[in-house]
C-alpha cells in the first residue's frame, strides 16, 4: 500500500526521524535544566563512560533505563537534570597508547612524559567525540551543555583539595602496598588487567639450616629467586612439629642471613612441609604477614624485571634467569631438596602478556 497523504514516505526511516528530534531537542535546548524552575529536583550523573573506544550494550542498556527515569520524573513536574561526560580511564587509555607506540616501534620512553600526555589528550579528543555521538543517537534527554570530563580542571581541582583536606585531616596517609606489576610495561596494572593462567611448572624445596645447631627447616616455592628477599620462616602455632623452633632462627643460604621463625595462622599445616617462606616484599600474603609481624621489606627486582642490589651476586640478573642460578647455587651448596612438577595458576599481565609481579609501591 502506497501513502497517499502528501511527503509522507512509504517507509518509516527511524534514521531521519531520529536525527530531526535530536536536532529539534538540541536547538530549543528542551532539556537543559534551568534552576529557576519551580519543582523540586531531580538529578542522576551518567556513570560516565571510559574514553577507550566506543559504546556497548551495556551502555545502551543502562542508559536507556536512566533516560526512563529522568523523563518520568520530568513529566511529573519535577526540575530535572540529566548530567553527562565521560571518564579519563587512565590506566586503559595508557595501555591503548602504549600499543600504538609499539606500532610505531617506540615505547613512552622515547617519547618522554609531556609527549606521552600529548598523545593521550589527542586520544581522549578523538575517542570521546565518538562516545558522545553514540549517546546523542541514543537520544537521552541530557543537558549537553553541562557535559563534564573527570580532568575537567574544576573537577580536578576539586579531587586535589579534597584529597588535600583529607590528609591534613589524619585521615588518609602514603604508605607502601602490593601492586601487580608488569615488567614489560614497566608500570602497575589493576586487577581487571590479570589474566590467571594455569600453567605446568615446578615447586622447588630446599633446606634453611638452624642458626644454632644441626637441624633444618625444608620450604618450597614456584618462585625460588624470591628467596634472596626472605624476612622469615612461618609455621603455625598449633602444628606440634615445630612448635619448639618458633622464636628460634634460620640462616638464609645463600645471602648468609639469619631470619627468625615465627608463628602465623595463616601458614596450612597440611600444605606441603607446613613451613611458609616469608618474602613480604613480593607476595601479597608474606606483606601481610610481614605488617602483622613487623618484619623487614627487602625489594630485590628492578622495574624491568632484573634483580637489584639486594639479590646480592644475582644483581642485574633477567628474573628467570635469576631463578636458574639461584637453584644451581642452592643444589651446588647442599640446600636443593627435590624439584617437583606442579600446575598452578599464574598471574599475567594483559597489558604486557608477561608473569606480573608482586610489588611494593608507594
Amino acid at each position: 500500500m502506497t501513502s497517499t497523504i502528501p511527503n509522507l514516505p512509504s517507509k518509516y526511516d527511524p534514521f531521519t526521524t531520529e536525527a530531526k528530534w535530536q536536532t529539534y531537542w538540541e536547538e530549543k535546548q528542551t532539556f537543559k535544566a534551568d534552576p529557576n524552575h519551580p519543582g523540586s529536583p531531580y538529578c542522576i550523573m551518567i556513570p560516565p563512560p571510559n574514553v577507550t573506544g566506543s559504546l556497548h550494550m551495556g551502555h545502551a542498556f543502562n542508559n536507556s533505563l536512566i533516560d526512563t527515569l529522568i523523563r518520568y520524573h520530568r513529566m511529573k513536574g519535577y526540575n530535572t537534570l540529566y548530567l553527562p561526560g565521560t571518564d579519563h580511564a587512565s590506566i586503559a587509555v595508557h595501555s591503548v597508547i602504549e600499543r600504538q607506540l609499539k606500532q610505531e616501534g617506540k615505547t613512552r620512553f622515547d617519547l618522554g612524559r609531556e609527549k606521552f600526555l600529548e598523545r593521550a589528550w589527542e586520544w581522549k579528543e578523538q575517542s570521546s567525540g565518538t562516545i558522545t555521538g553514540q549517546l546523542r543517537r541514543l537520544g537521552i534527554s541530557a543537558d549537553w551543555t553541562r557535559e563534564r570530563f573527570t580532568l575537567d580542571v574544576g573537577l580536578a581541582n576539586a579531587v586535589i583539595e579534597a584529597f588535600v583536606r583529607l590528609y591534613e585531616d589524619g585521615l588518609i596517609y602514603r604508605g607502601q602496598y602490593m601492586v601487580n606489576w608488569c615488567p614489560a610495561s614497566e608500570s602497575a596494572v589493576s586487577d581487571v588487567e590479570v589474566e590467571n593462567k594455569e600453567v605446568q611448572g615446578n615447586l622447588w624445596h630446599f633446606r634453611y639450616p638452624l642458626t644454632e645447631g644441626n637441624g633444618y627447616v625444608e620450604v618450597a616455592t614456584t618462585r625460588p629467586e624470591t628467596m634472596l628477599g626472605d624476612t622469615a620462616v612461618a609455621v603455625n602455632p598449633n602444628d606440634p612439629r615445630y612448635k619448639h623452633l618458633i622464636g628460634k632462627t634460620v640462616t638464609l643460604p645463600i645471602m648468609n642471613r639469619e631470619i627468625p621463625i615465627i608463628a602465623d595462622e595463616f601458614v596450612d599445616p597440611e600444605f606441603g612441609t607446613g613451613c611458609v617462606k616469608v618474602t613480604p616484599a613480593h607476595d601479597p600474603n608474606d606483606f601481610q604477614m610481614g605488617q602483622r609481624h613487623q618484619l623487614p621489606m627487602i625489594n630485590i627486582l628492578n622495574k624491568n624485571g632484573s634483580l637489584n642490589e639486594n639479590a646480592g651476586s644475582f644483581e642485574g640478573q633477567d628474573r628467570f634467569v635469576a631463578r636458574k642460578n639461584v637453584v644451581k647455587q642452592l643444589e651446588k651448596e647442599g640446600f636443593l631438596v627435590k624439584i617437583e612438577d606442579y600446575k598452578h595458576s599464574v598471574p599475567y599481565s594483559d597489558r604486557g602478556k608477561v608473569p606480573i609481579e608482586p610489588l611494593l609501591s608507594t
